[in-house]
């Protein structure tokens, strides 16, 4: 059997409810073995959002996932559903700042796994993917952010971006040049799912009402969001893509580069050349993918996945 995929999850679990249908994912994929999460980084300025991504991780078993939060910052809440859960449901962290610093906590991580191991999946804007990849030789390793990253992780797997071009939310908000940043320093392999991708995936309805207990953190963060009307799959496309990359659920464009301007647009620049950025293109029927998707986020596994 293959070894399960070493997963860090980078997420802004806020203002849309598609990252708690991601975590759900990679919680179904490791009661199977298919994947090891290594840590949560919360790449979020909503104060309730670590302790919602704990409750989360409390839920499925495992209250012992590391969680990293941006040190220093502005806090204001604004989700829907992060207070809620974090009040409702028991986790070990009940204050923003009981969670460990992002930076730290990616270096750690990384630090001790081996080279070529780990996969980091992107489902929020980037700033403390960046703050990594800038980041200086410390206690954990020698190596600077972006030649740890380098040695460490066997692919990026990137929400973002709108292509062959457009503006999206995680590329501009709330600070575009993380994204520059990012692109800059990353110097190996990252697959887009952009905004187009996900926007037409559409999970989280009556079927996820139906197959989870009221009783789910889940099921909860569903009902609060929109009642279970459905809601589009951005951040789980990128889970799955990472997850389970050769079962040719999408085309992927390699032909080329994403470029990204000071306002967090981009563009997809087509020149021929195989290099280290690619994004997915649709192949199967987008309602297929979803079947596959609810599936997983309501904790029902199939090999062909």
């Amino acid at each position: 059997m293959a070894q399960p995929v070493r997963v860090i999850l980078d997420t802004d679990i806020d203002s849309d409810v598609d990252d708690v249908g991601a975590l759900a994912m990679l919680h179904t994929l490791m009661d199977y073995n298919r994947v090891e999460l290594l840590a949560v980084v919360v790449t979020s300025d909503d104060p309730y959002a670590p302790a919602c991504t704990d409750v989360i991780n409390h839920y499925f078993g495992r209250p012992g996932i590391p969680i990293g939060v941006e040190r220093g910052i502005e806090l204001k809440h604004f989700s829907r559903y992060t207070r809620q859960i974090s009040e409702e449901f028991p986790s070990r962290i009940k204050d923003y700042n009981d969670a460990e610093d992002a930076v730290g906590l990616y270096r750690r991580i990384l630090a001790n796994e081996p080279d070529s191991s780990v996969v980091i999946i992107s489902i929020g804007h980037l700033t403390n993917f960046a703050a990594l990849l800038l980041s200086e030789g410390d206690q954990y390793s020698a190596l600077s952010g972006k030649d740890l990253a380098a040695r460490k992780v066997k692919l990026w797997s990137c929400m973002g971006g709108m292509f062959p071009e457009g503006k999206e939310a995680n590329f501009y908000r709330p600070d575009p040049a993380s994204t520059a940043i990012a692109l800059e320093h990353w110097k190996g392999k990252v697959v887009f799912a952009g905004w187009e991708l996900g926007n037409a995936i559409i999970t989280g309805g009556m079927f996820l009402k139906k197959m989870l207990s009221e009783k789910s953190p889940v099921w909860r963060s569903y009902e609060l969001y929109n009642n279970f009307s459905g809601r589009q799959s951005w951040d789980q496309a990128s889970v799955l893509y990472a997850i389970s990359p050769d079962k040719g659920y999408w085309t992927l464009e390699e032909q080329g580069y994403c470029e990204v301007f000071e306002d967090g647009s981009n563009r997809w620049v087509s020149n021929g050349q195989k290099g280290n950025h690619a994004y997915l293109r649709e192949k199967l029927d987008p309602a297929e993918i979803a079947k596959i998707i609810d599936a997983l986020m309501t904790g029902i596994y199939r090999d062909e996945f």
